[in-house]
């Protein structure tokens, strides 16, 4: 995943990790262990669809975001 890439689309529509993970559904310490890939954990497809619909990202946003093979 690219973390700088999600961060900064998120930053750029305003919105915090508290408000991406209400939209989301989850704690912020799932969403924390999901950011930062802790033991394994990962954004699911529900929650991809909401970062996709919520920021209007396209297809390779979502690939350069999500799919990345370099950490970062």
């Amino acid at each position: 995943m690219n973390k700088n890439l999600f961060v900064g689309k998120m930053k750029a529509h305003g919105d915090n990790q508290a408000d991406l993970a209400n939209a989301m559904g989850i704690s912020l310490q799932a969403f924390n262990a999901k950011l930062n890939e802790r033991n394994g954990a990962d954004f699911n497809m529900a929650e991809i669809q909401v970062f996709k619909n919520r920021y209007q990202a396209t297809p390779e946003d979502i690939d350069s975001i999500f799919f990345a093979s370099d950490v970062s």
